[in-house]
Formats: structure tokens, C-alpha cells, sequence
């Protein structure tokens, strides 16, 4: 072996052997001044995965418990978005500050950005007071969360060659996915015995602290002389190691703005923002979506999430390591979006009815092909800043970080206009369903019978109860006399009715000779009255002493005799209605108290038992559901019409998609792509003889 192959060698075995340098300690000294074997670069690639994870777990637990959020604070529909909306926005400047760990380095960012937000989750959300503490804290998380979107993958970049890029990346954006998959595998789980919302921000509190623990103790990141290098492949680390050694940092990072504000640059993360918006929809409204439109409970809705979040980060990994495999990324990202495109349409077009298990057939393989695309863009993106300048990732994610923000809030500020509905669904809609459930069939009878159920309206209980305490035969004996004809035995005075029947035998002899007792009732003093006279009556009366009795008895009571006779058109009106008019008698009062109401009462009769039912629903649930059902039955009837419009929104952002793609860095075909790792393989053995014969 020759002596430069000989120094070439031991060069690389001291660069594979070198242990990172003592200043990668404590708290805050994270740097490494050696590129780090595989074993610890993995170590470090798993950290900060776990805290994409922790972070992205934080930042999309709301959506886990939406409905409640929202029905706690009685915010509308609307606020809610907005303070995401909000949150989206303030984290955009957060991921454009993050550009400066170009200069200060990412691990420190990550590490602490972490606790913060565990801080925040555990102890802030859940006691917040009210609707605007709860988006102040919010978007305080969103702010975090935008630094370290653009941190964590620069991170990854640093520790990833090129050639695994997509691999690397792949594992990154399992951060965001599984973020929501751990979600709703612990809402899943949690929420049937942990109703509290709250609950769920204490359970993420707690497992972000604990990662953010880690962090701070095993996160580490390279020097800046070592991570502004472009690392295509492992065999590249000597190499990198001794170009480091001269490089002008400061060089590199001169107006880094101007650098990475490039057509390229901004169209394709504009690209991935609006193909994206589906998967950020998801994150946000999937439970509320289920919930309010297709009637899953809380964690059922969660549930389904499970699939399409399960399915999206085991093919984010198999993707990535497919792409690495080809060393290609364009040719994946026309098929992902084509396949995004094909299966939101069948999604949109599942409606009311559709089966727990066609839910989660359809977005699962939606989010495979989503998956498909998102992998090798992210790898493709790194690729196109680092064409650019390799020492200003960080500011090249940065755009993307602001670019996705503020197309996510612009977005979401358009939702409301698109889905306008649901604040009654959202405010109302689970309380109305839980009553209209509970009440299903007095609401039934009502529904069915308006005019019975107004009728009772207009009668006061007490008139209701009074009418129940009357014997039904009672009842029907008053509704077989005519009303004029009970007015008319009202008016005539109790003992003129008494006097009716006591005096009835004289009444008729009278009724009878109406000329002969008008002639008796001239003589003012009966003793004067002609004797003829007088045996004429008698024998009227029925002769002997029968007929004495009677004619003693009328002059004896003349005085009442008079008055029933005075009464007499009356009584006559109510004779055919005495036997009914003698059992309503005892009632008198009670049936004078529902007479106003007797057409209603009539009306009511056949209902009692429905009606009865009916009374014994609380007013307060029939005030809340006379009050927002009709609205929650019309939101009900636009909503699934509205959210097919904004799907179609998201197709949209699918198809805009495909067209940026070819701003990108990259080869379409593979072979193409091995000739220039080959041809980069090449370059690197020159530059690597070079070196060696500068150091002989």
C-alpha cells in the first residue's frame, strides 16, 4: 500500500474512530466537532423523531376533543377555527425565527422548545379560564411548534446522507403522523372513562415533559462547520471532516434570505401546503366531522383516525426507504397525488349512512398514497435548498415552515365561508341528539299531533289536573249537553231546580189546567172562592183527599210554586237533560273551571296518556330543544352538502400539487439518478486523493 493510501486510511479510521468533542456537554454545549458513528447518529435521528412526536401529540390533542372544547367555553364553530387560524399564523414567525439556528445551532431549540410545550399542555390549557386564555395558550404551542418544525428536520438532515434522505425524512414526518396517532389511540382508550377534556391535556402534559427530559439530556447536533456540509453518501465523512477545516461559515450564511427566496424554493413548499390540506383537516375536524354528520361518539370518531394515521406512518417508512432504493422522488410524488386525488373523491362522496369499516377502508388507503407523496417531497425539498446552499437548510425549511402556516390559516379562515353550518351542529347539535334520543317518542307525538299538543299548550295545569279528578262519566255526561243548555241550568237558581223537583205533582196538575188555576188566582183570600169552584179543582187534582193535598200544598208554597212556574221556558230547555244534568250536578264547580277549555279539552281527550308523557318532559330540555332544533336540523340538512364542497377544496390542493413538482430538484428516471451517484462517487475519490496528497 502506498503512503498516501496508507495516510487516506487512517485518516478515515481516525475520523470513524473519533469520539465527539468535550464541548458536547451540560445543559447548553451540544455541539459535535466529529460526525458521529451510525449507533449515536441513530440514537440522536430517534430523539428527534420522539420529540416531533411529543410536539405534534401536543399541538393536535384539541382535535381529540373539539366538540367538548368548544361546547365548554361556548365558543361558536367559528372561534374555534379562528384560533387556530391565529395559532397557524403566529407560528409562521415562529418557523421563520427558527431560520436563525443556521447561526445558533438546532438541539437547544428542540430540547427546550419541548419542555416549554409540555409546560403549557400539563399545567396552562387546562385551567384556562376562558375562551381567550385558551387561544393565548394555543398559540403560544403554535408558536413553539413552528420553530421547531423548521428545527427538527434540519436535525435530521444533518445526521442523514443524501442517499437516505427519504428514509430520514420518512422518519421524520412520522413526528406529525404519529403525533395523531397517539392522539387517538389514547383518546380512543381514555375517553369512555375520562370525560373531562382536560384529562387529555394533563395525560400529553406529562408524556411531552417526559421526552422533553430526554432531549435535554441526549439531544446533540453537529458544528457548524460540519453540518454546512452537503453529505451524499456514509464514505462522504472524512471528507467532510477535512473540508471542514477551512470553510467560511460566515461566507455561507451572508443575506440568507435573498438565497433561499427562490422559485423553486417557494413553489414546492407552496406545493405541499395546499396538497397538505386534507391531512390538516383531518388533524383538526375529523372528530367533529364524524361526530356531527355521520353520529360516531366521541371516541369512535377518534377511532377511525387510528387507520388512517396507523396506515400513513407505516408507509411514510416504506416509501422513504423505496425512494432511497430507486433514488427517486418525482415519480413517487405523481403517483401519491394521483392516488390522493382518486380516493378524496371517494371519501367526499361517502354519505350519511356509510359503515364504521368503509370509513376506515378509504381513508386508510387515502393516506397511503398521501404518504407516497409527502416522503419523497420532503426529501426532494432538502435536496432543492441545499442545490442552492447547503449551510442554510434551516432557512430554507423556515420558508417552508412560514409558507405552510400561513396557507393552513388563510385556509381555515376561508372554512367557515365554505362550511357555514356548523356552530349549531357543533354548539348544539350533541345535546339536541342526546334530548331527541332520550325523548324519541313524546317528541314523536308532538311532531305527529301540532294541534293536539298546541290545544294543551293553551290549557293551564290547573285546569288539566281538575279536569283529571272528574269521573270520565261525569265528563262524558257534561259533553253530551249542549252548552247553551248547561248556560241555561246555570242560570236558573239552585232552589228553583230543587223547587222543580220537590213540587213536581203540583206543577203538572197546574201545567195541566192552566185556565182553571189562572181563575182560582184571582181570589186573593182563598176562603172566598166559590165552592164549585173549588170541587172542580179538587177533582182537577185528582178528587179526594188526593186532590186536597195538592191544592194545600200549592197554596201553602205558592210563593216557590210561582217561581218554578216563572222558570218554566227554562226548565223546559234542560228537561231532556235532566238524568245527565243530575250526575254532572255534583261536579258543578270543576266543570265551570274547565268550560273555557272544553274545545281543547275535547281535542285532548283521546291523547291523555301521550300527553301525560309528555308533560313529564323537564322544561328546560323542551325550552333547548324548541330553541336550537330547527337551527341544528337545518345545519344538519346543509352540512353534509358544505363539507363536500370544501373536500373538493382539498382536491384542489392535490392537483396544484403535481405541476410544482416539476420545479423540484431531482431525476424522474433512475437510472439517470445512479449515473449521477456514480459520477458523485468519483468526485469524492478525487477530492479524498487530493486531500491525501496535501497531507503527505
Amino acid at each position: 500500500m502506498s503512503d498516501v493510501a496508507r495516510k487516506g486510511v487512517a485518516m478515515t479510521a481516525t475520523a470513524q474512530g473519533a469520539a465527539p468533542a468535550a464541548r458536547a456537554n451540560g445543559l447548553w454545549q451540544r455541539q459535535l466537532d466529529h460526525y458521529p458513528d451510525t449507533r449515536p447518529r441513530m440514537g440522536y435521528l430517534a430523539i428527534v423523531v420522539l420529540a416531533t412526536i411529543a410536539l405534534y401529540y401536543a399541538l393536535y390533542i384539541p382535535g381529540a376533543v373539539a366538540p367538548s372544547i368548544i361546547a365548554h367555553y361556548g365558543m361558536t364553530f367559528n372561534t374555534y377555527i379562528y384560533i387556530i387560524v391565529i395559532s397557524n399564523a403566529v407560528g409562521a414567525f415562529g418557523s421563520v425565527g427558527a431560520g436563525l439556528s443556521d447561526r445558533w445551532g438546532r438541539a437547544n431549540l428542540v430540547a427546550y422548545g419541548v419542555v416549554i410545550v409540555g409546560l403549557l399542555v400539563l399545567f396552562g390549557v387546562p385551567n384556562a379560564p376562558n375562551t381567550f386564555w385558551y387561544a393565548f395558550l394555543f398559540c403560544l404551542i403554535g408558536i413553539v411548534e413552528g420553530v421547531i418544525l423548521v428545527a427538527t428536520p434540519a436535525l435530521v438532515r444533518d445526521f442523514s446522507p443524501q442517499l437516505g434522505r427519504a428514509s430520514a425524512m420518512g422518519f421524520w414526518t412520522l413526528g406529525p403522523v404519529l403525533g395523531s396517532l397517539v392522539v387517538a389511540v389514547v383518546s380512543t382508550n381514555t375517553l369512555n372513562h375520562l370525560t373531562a377534556w382536560q384529562d387529555q391535556f394533563i395525560i400529553c402534559g406529562i408524556a411531552v415533559l417526559v421526552v422533553g427530559a430526554i432531549c435535554v439530556v441526549g439531544l446533540r447536533e453537529l458544528s457548524p462547520q460540519l453540518r454546512d456540509q452537503l453529505m451524499v453518501s456514509m464514505r462522504d465523512r472524512a471528507l467532510i471532516e477535512a473540508r471542514a477545516r477551512g470553510l467560511n461559515v460566515d461566507k455561507l450564511l451572508e443575506k440568507p434570505w435573498k438565497q433561499m427566496l427562490r422559485l423553486d424554493i417557494i413553489g414546492s413548499a407552496f406545493a405541499i401546503s395546499v396538497f397538505l390540506l386534507i391531512y390538516y383537516t383531518a388533524v383538526g375536524f375529523f372528530t367533529i366531522y364524524f361526530t356531527t354528520l355521520h353520529g360516531f361518539s366521541l371516541s369512535t370518531a377518534n377511532s377511525i383516525g387510528n387507520w388512517f394515521w396507523a396506515f400513513d406512518a407505516a408507509a411514510l417508512i416504506i416509501i422513504g426507504i423505496i425512494s432511497d432504493r430507486v433514488g427517486v422522488r418525482k415519480p413517487f410524488m405523481v403517483l401519491g397525488a394521483v392516488g390522493a386525488i382518486i380516493f378524496t373523491i371517494v371519501f367526499l362522496n361517502l354519505g350519511k349512512g356509510t359503515t364504521y369499516a368503509t370509513f376506515a377502508l378509504v381513508i386508510s388507503i387515502n393516506a397511503v398514497f398521501l404518504a407516497i407523496a409527502y416522503a419523497p417531497w420532503m426529501a426532494s425539498y432538502t435536496e432543492t435548498v441545499e442545490k442552492h446552499n447547503p449551510a442554510l437548510t434551516a432557512t430554507g425549511l423556515a420558508v417552508w415552515g412560514w409558507i405552510i402556516r400561513a396557507v393552513i390559516a388563510i385556509s381555515f379562515l376561508i372554512m367557515p365561508i365554505v362550511v357555514s353550518s356548523m356552530t349549531p351542529l357543533v354548539t348544539y347539535g350533541a345535546q339536541v341528539s342526546t334530548l331527541a334520543t332520550k325523548y324519541a317518542p313524546e317528541l314523536a307525538f308532538a311532531q305527529s299531533h301540532p294541534t293536539v299538543v298546541a290545544a294543551a299548550q293553551k290549557v293551564p295545569p290547573p285546569v288539566v289536573a281538575t279536569a283529571q279528578s272528574i269521573p270520565p262519566t261525569v265528563l262524558a255526561a257534561a259533553q253530551s249537553v249542549p252548552p247553551t243548555v248547561v248556560a241555561t241550568a246555570s242560570s236558573i237558581p239552585p232552589t228553583v231546580l230543587a223547587n222543580a223537583q220537590k213540587f213536581a205533582p203540583e206543577l203538572a196538575v197546574i201545567q195541566a189546567n192552566p185556565a182553571l188555576f189562572a181563575k182560582l188566582a184571582t181570589y186573593k183570600n182563598p176562603a172566598t172562592i166559590p165552592p164549585a169552584l173549588l170541587g172542580q179543582a179538587i177533582n182537577a187534582a185528582g178528587g179526594g183527599a188526593k186532590g186536597i193535598n195538592i191544592l194545600t200544598t200549592i197554596a201553602a208554597n205558592k210563593a216557590a210554586i210561582t217561581g218554578v212556574i216563572a222558570a218554566a221556558p227554562a226548565l223546559k230547555t234542560i228537561a231532556p237533560y235532566s238524568a245527565q244534568l243530575k250526575t254532572i250536578a255534583p261536579y258543578s264547580a270543576q266543570l265551570k273551571t274547565i268550560a273555557p277549555y272544553s274545545a281543547q279539552l275535547t281535542a285532548m281527550a283521546p291523547y291523555g296518556a301521550q300527553l301525560t308523557a309528555l308533560s313529564k318532559v323537564p322544561k328546560a330540555d323542551l325550552a333547548y330543544l324548541q330553541e336550537h332544533g330547527s337551527s341544528v336540523a337545518s345545519a344538519a340538512a346543509a352540512a353534509p352538502g358544505e363539507w363536500k364542497n370544501w373536500w373538493w377544496v382539498c382536491v384542489g390542493g392535490e392537483v396544484v400539487f403535481i405541476p410544482l413538482i416539476f420545479l423540484m430538484a431531482g431525476r424522474w428516471s433512475p437510472r439517470r439518478a445512479r449515473e449521477d451517484a456514480q459520477a458523485h462517487e468519483r468526485l469524492v475519490q478525487e477530492e479524498m486523493a487530493k486531500l491525501q496528497e496535501q497531507e503527505a
